[in-house]
């Protein structure tokens, strides 16, 4: 059984960019996206379930602090009780805060290894830097560590 998640945009953009949107598939179930998120990535896909967040209060508050889809991924994952992807360090730590558990971009393509999902990781982290995807190198370095690709 698949877990469930809610993504934010620059997760779905990545992969998208390089063609891995299925590593997404293959990990979880439901993937769903808060409206913003939506208008953000700017594709409908069958498979993405687009839910609206219903705090539109702690929304706003949040929109004030972090981007305003990482507001609402932030709300409804708190909402829906499951697994964060995202990736800004100031929006993880609003979301830390809020005790969700949380999932970059670079940590689900290790997950998706170590569930056989990818052979390597190295190739898809490269491909998403090539793409514009910005990844700190001391995180890079660590993510092909824990990927036992160093």
């Amino acid at each position: 059984m698949k877990e469930p998640v809610v993504t934010n945009s620059t997760c779905l953009i990545g992969l998208d960019r390089i063609g891995c949107l299925d590593i997404l598939r293959e990990l979880f179930e439901p993937i769903m996206i808060p409206p913003k998120v939506q208008e953000e990535f700017g594709k409908a896909l069958n498979w993405l379930t687009v839910v609206a967040p219903r705090n539109m209060e702690l929304v706003k508050v949040l929109s004030t602090l972090v981007d305003e889809g990482e507001a609402e991924a932030i709300v409804l994952a708190s909402e829906k009780d499951c697994l964060l992807i995202l990736d800004d360090r100031k929006a993880r730590r609003w979301a830390k805060s809020l005790g969700l558990r949380i999932i970059g971009t670079a940590g689900l393509l290790v997950r998706a290894k170590r569930q056989g999902v990818l052979r390597e990781v190295k190739p898809v982290l490269e491909a998403l830097k090539r793409s514009n995807f910005y990844l700190h190198p001391s995180l890079e370095k660590e993510v092909l560590r824990l990927a036992g690709e160093e």
